[in-house]
């Protein structure tokens, strides 16, 4: 029982069921119609009722036949009743567009006799090609005029419309197939645009007699693919008639132009035909409507950009002038067919792509048919994509047409025949879906209606396009396939563009796609792939020969190329997958981890085609790619449980060395995990947020890593001397102190100890300068592991003074011969490591030094603005731009810090918050205290994140420290990538960046400077 008649139940009549049966909903109406004076004769008619049901939506198609019937005169009612019940192909065609279009219903309601041109237009061409739409539009807009019954514009409508109805009657009954269809309703665009510009032509003859007019048509039009219901995208190009002035002539045109555009678009007694749209012409809207072919070529050759060629692909000379249409296409063809070659294609064509995603309300992201992932539009774009890069070579690929295209691209190679089959199944349905959709009421809409009973009339009417049966749960099924198509045109667009280039380099079985290895380079060349030759060797290596491994791999690197490719180094990216791979590749769980979980393939690939530090540290211990595929795996992890698994570690190693070579050990993986986690955006959602997570991440790790080494260190020195007479605590200074470390800082430290009672100094002295000493030979030493560089020159007198001293040195030396700049050096110290009471016993002793109750007298001040300058003119290396420099550049770290530190040295003894180690929570105190005012806060605070995070960034790139921006091209896209900043845009990261800290250090002159 199908649905409708479960819905009907014991409440209808025997009559009623009957039409039940047939797919009427509302069968109490459709008798009281049947038994109206307008069918009589009909109600019985069982040939008549079939047809009625077997449309798209019977209770429609009744009403509108007997609307037809009712304005119909009396002869040509007789003429049509008679018609329908001896004619099967006319009662199909004029019953399956009642039962699918309300418009079309309503068209013939108001003009009744225009249902013979489901019969005359039939018979006199199957298949109607412009000239045929022409001579039809010219009829109906010249009858017209000569019964004087409507204006042009109307006549124009009536026309069309007229056209529009022999059209959707051969689509609705199977006669011709969409791309017919679609080609048809292009060509009638195409002649409707000529009909108006006669039209235009006959009002204004002396702007006819100034110039030569052709229009060109774009988007679908262009590529006779149109929708029932579409702007009808165009191009208007002129030129003078001999003895014509230029400007005139253009003016002359754009009336011409103009006065086209009306004629279309306006709408009038008749509604409207479609909106002409102009604005993909050079400059969209804000250019002018007509231009010269000359200053189209001058704008094309020197300002459009990437999507303006690719729209060019689709052009054809639809109107007007055809030589000069044709002269228009043929000058810019040369242009259209190097576009791939320009820098960013691919991330160009990609990036707009993803504008368009990102811009559909969220509330019909899921009923988009165009737009939305696995549309209409990303179907179009990889097509248009392999196009433009392989049509370059490949003169049969140049086609506006979507579905010859791909036809081209299969039977070139370039596409595997099964996915071109597919993909073209996918498009088929999902387009006949949309004209359906459009067609009911002739409204230009790419959304899947809500309502049930919109839905069934679809179902019913794309019964032969749906696998499942529709006769059940019409609904249902349309929703199956409509889904189904969706998911494989989604896989397909991540697939088309990189399975080719594995087919290239890998022995796979009959039926695949040949990619020559030019066209394999070409493509990985449009890419942005720098060494093709390469990436080819490298994907030979990966995807070649029989094994399990390798049939893994080709399933695995047509969606991995293409995350690859939207980084801003792909080469380093396949060459770092390679790397792990052939670390891996024998490990059952790697390859099935990629395989199993996409998340953690894209994030795999993301990692290592981010730059060079992440991508090294997990190089040396490829295992870590287990924790991109856990959830949680990337959550950095805090100092009590690292600090316990670096003593686990310490304690089971047989030697000092090996104990610390375990710290680091340790110390590596977490590096990875942060920086991982940093490259995905997962340590937070603003880039502050981010960037005070990896420093609490990485001053963890690094406190934990000391403390495991200075137990090493110690056990060692005591299975060789006996107990340690001391106790040692490492105080960590600078951004170690603030927990505002980068991926390549040091760890600045001070070493304090205290000789035990009963223990010599001297000895005390002796051991805790050993251990410590042993403690930075050995985290600093060349190893496989990343070193930890721990400096001490922050210490009292520096280099020259004693690597440890004890607690009263430190007393006695900051009583005697402290300076202004050391006082504010322990703004940041904060103990990290070793003896827990003896740290503290250290700040106590620092905090009047750093918080002095006197605050800062009038000489230390001097002499603190006096060694600032002196670092900005002696210290910033030759060569460096002080616009960029992020450390001692103007407006850079050292300008917010100095200024903040100041603060705290002047402020810190009476307003207890501003008593912190670290940078940002320090300004934030003193603006709530009044000391900076909240816009200049803002304004520091904002130089210090960016400065710290390019200098994040530069380290994650390039796999080592640096305060400037990279000098080499691909290593500044990274560092751009990673702030944000898509393809192409590194200038603007400087750009912003030089404004940004030029105002910081504006803010800075005043306060610290005074």
């Amino acid at each position: 029982m199908t649905v409708e008649e479960q819905r009907a139940g014991s409440r209808v009549s025997r009559p009623e069921i009957r039409l039940v049966r047939r797919g009427f909903t509302d069968p109490a109406r459709a008798v009281r119609l049947l038994e109206g004076p307008a069918l009589e004769g009909l109600a019985d008619d069982p040939v008549v009722l079939d047809a009625l049901g077997a449309t798209a939506d019977p209770d429609l198609a009744l009403l509108g036949l007997a609307r037809l019937l009712e304005a119909a005169d009396e002869a040509d009612r007789h003429t049509l009743r008679d018609t329908l019940t001896t004619s099967k192909p006319l009662r199909d065609r004029l019953l399956g567009v009642l039962g699918a279009s309300t418009a079309l219903g309503d068209h013939l309601a108001r003009h009744p006799h225009d249902w013979h041109v489901l019969v005359t237009f039939e018979l006199r061409d199957m298949h109607p090609g412009p000239e045929d739409f022409r001579r039809a539009l010219a009829e109906g807009v010249r009858g017209a005029g000569q019964q004087g019954a409507r204006g042009p514009a109307d006549a124009l409508r009536v026309a069309y419309r007229r056209c529009l109805l022999a059209i959707a009657a051969r689509d609705l009954t199977g006669t011709t197939d969409l791309s017919q269809t679609a080609a048809e309703l292009a060509d009638l665009a195409g002649a409707t645009l000529q009909t108006a510009l006669e039209l235009a032509v006959e009002q204004d003859p002396e702007a006819a007699a100034a110039c030569r007019l052709a229009v060109i048509g774009m988007g679908k039009c262009g590529g006779r693919e149109l929708n029932y219901v579409s702007d009808v995208d165009v191009i208007y190009v002129a030129e003078p008639r001999e003895g014509v002035d230029e400007h005139e002539a253009v003016k002359a045109a754009t009336r011409l132009a103009a006065a086209l555009t009306r004629l279309c678009s306006d709408t009038t007694g008749e509604g409207t035909i479609w909106p002409v749209d102009a604005n993909l012409r050079p400059e969209g809207r804000n250019g002018p409507l007509v231009r010269t072919l000359a200053s189209h070529l001058a704008y094309y050759q020197r300002w459009a950009k990437t999507w303006e060629f690719q729209a060019l692909l689709k052009a054809r000379p639809v109107a007007g002038d055809a030589e000069l249409g044709a002269a228009y296409v043929e000058s810019l063809a040369p242009m259209v067919w190097q576009a791939a070659a320009r820098e960013n294609f691919v991330a160009d064509v990609q990036q707009m792509r993803r504008r368009v995603i990102d811009s559909i309300p969220a509330t019909e992201l899921d009923r988009q048919l165009k737009l939305g992932p696995g549309g209409l539009r990303d179907v179009e774009f990889s097509v248009q994509l392999l196009q433009l890069v392989h049509g370059r070579t490949d003169p049969a690929l140049r086609s506006g047409n979507t579905l010859e295209a791909l036809a081209a691209l299969s039977r070139g190679g370039y596409v595997g025949r099964a996915d071109a089959a597919s993909l073209a199944a996918a498009y088929r349905f999902l387009r006949s879906l949309e004209h359906r959709i459009q067609l009911h009421r002739l409204r230009r809409t790419h959304l899947m209606p809500t309502g049930e009973e919109d839905q069934r009339r679809l179902a019913r009417s794309l019964a032969a396009l749906i696998n499942d049966d529709t006769r059940a749960d019409p609904v249902a099924a349309l929703q199956r396939e409509w889904k189904r198509h969706a998911v494989e045109v989604r896989r397909l667009h991540e697939k088309l563009f990189y399975r080719p280039l594995l087919d290239a380099v890998a022995e796979l079985p009959p039926g695949a796609a040949g990619l020559t290895p030019d066209a394999a380079r070409a493509r990985l060349e449009a890419l942005g792939y720098a060494d093709p030759a390469a990436a080819l060797r490298h994907l030979s290596a990966l995807a070649s020969g029989v094994s399990r491994k390798a049939a893994i791999q080709r399933t695995l690197l047509p969606v991995l190329l293409g995350w690859f490719a939207d980084s801003a180094d792909p080469d380093a990216g396949l060459l770092n997958f390679r790397q792990v791979s052939d670390a891996l590749g024998r490990t059952p769980w790697y390859l099935r981890l990629l395989r199993d979980e996409s998340a953690a393939a894209e994030q795999l690939a993301r990692v290592l085609s981010a730059g060079r530090l992440a991508p090294d540290l997990l190089l040396r211990a490829p295992e870590a790619v287990a924790m991109l595929g856990d959830p949680q795996g990337l959550e950095p992890r805090g100092r009590a449980a690292l600090e316990q698994e670096i003593l686990a570690a310490v304690g089971r190693a047989g030697s000092t060395a090996a104990a610390v070579a375990a710290a680091r050990s340790v110390r590596r993986r977490e590096l990875f995990r942060t920086a991982a986690a940093d490259v995905l955006g997962r340590l937070g959602e603003e880039p502050a947020e981010a960037l005070d997570a990896a420093g609490e991440a990485l001053t963890a790790l690094n406190a934990a890593t000391l403390q495991g080494a200075l137990r090493a260190c110690t056990a060692g020195w005591e299975a060789e001397h006996g107990d340690l007479p001391t106790r040692i605590a490492v105080i960590a200074m600078g951004r170690f102190g603030g927990r505002e470390l980068g991926y390549g800082s040091d760890a600045d430290v001070l070493f304090v100890h205290e000789p035990l009672l009963g223990s010599l100094e001297q000895d005390a002295a002796r051991a805790a300068q050993a251990v410590c000493h042993e403690l930075r030979t050995l985290l600093g030493a060349p190893s496989t592991e990343p070193p930890l560089l721990v400096d001490a020159d922050l210490r009292p007198e520096g280099r020259s003074g004693p690597l440890v001293r004890t607690l009263a040195s430190y007393a006695a030396y900051y009583r005697r011969w402290s300076h202004a700049w050391e006082s504010q050096a322990l703004l940041r110290a904060e103990p990290v490591a070793g003896d827990e009471e003896l740290g503290a016993r250290f700040r106590q002793l620092i905090d009047p030094l750093r918080y002095p109750g006197v605050g800062v007298p009038e000489r230390d001040l001097m002499e603190i603005r006096r060694i600032k300058a002196r670092i900005e003119a002696e210290r910033l290396p030759r060569g460096a731009d002080p616009t960029t420099h992020t450390k001692i550049g103007r407006g850079g770290l050292a300008d917010v810090e100095w200024t903040v530190q100041l603060l705290q040295l002047q402020h810190g003894h009476e307003l207890p918050d501003l008593r912190t180690t670290r940078t940002r929570a320090a300004l934030a105190a003193a603006t709530a205290a009044g000391l900076v005012g909240r816009a200049d806060a803002q304004v520091l605070d904002a130089a210090w994140v960016l400065a710290s995070r390019v200098r994040s960034a530069v380290m994650l790139v390039r796999g080592r420290p640096g305060d400037s921006f990279p000098g080499e091209a691909r290593e500044l896209a990274g560092v751009a990538r990673y702030l944000g900043y898509g393809a192409g845009h590194s200038g603007e990261l400087v750009d912003d960046y030089r404004r940004t800290t030029r105002r910081a250090r504006a803010v800075v002159e005043r306060l610290f400077y005074g």
